[in-house]
């Protein structure tokens, strides 16, 4: 059942504070944090338009509630862009409301405006909460990620 009182538009300049207020609660949730030349570089390429990141925002009147931000790109395996869901965060006062769910439904919607091939992100094993959501509205793959940090 879709949240018809929550809209989701492109992020904005004039959303800044409300998405700043969010990034940090995610990268808290996350815990970490990221230097400030990072946060700024991030919202200038969700403000880009020659960038291939961008950013939503789900609001409940007048308060940004939820974020996501997607990075499309090129890949081997197809002719066509994937869609990488890179960030999601929902506020904790709106949780189980469906705004994740809503938020990753417009991604889709997205992606495929863009004639993406997939739309595919990863999370903490831990996350059960948020894997419940992803197990009813996605396949969970078999794949592995390893990192080197560099």
């Amino acid at each position: 059942m879709k949240n018809t009182s929550i809209k989701i538009t492109p992020l904005s300049k004039a959303d800044y504070d409300s998405w700043l207020n969010l990034w940090q609660r995610y990268l808290a949730f996350y815990e970490t944090s990221l230097p400030a030349s990072t946060t700024e570089s991030t919202w200038r390429n969700l403000l880009d338009n020659n960038a291939p990141i961008y950013g939503f925002g789900a609001w409940q009147g007048e308060n940004l509630v939820g974020i996501t931000h997607v990075v499309l790109h090129p890949n081997t395996w197809n002719t066509t862009e994937c869609c990488y869901l890179e960030d999601l965060y929902v506020s904790e006062a709106v949780r189980g409301h469906g705004l994740g769910r809503a938020l990753i439904e417009h991604v889709y919607e997205f992606a495929n405006k863009k004639n993406c091939n997939r739309v595919y992100w990863t999370t903490q094993e831990a996350n059960t909460t948020a894997r419940k959501l992803y197990d009813a509205i996605a396949s969970q793959t078999d794949m592995v990620q390893y990192r080197q940090n560099l």
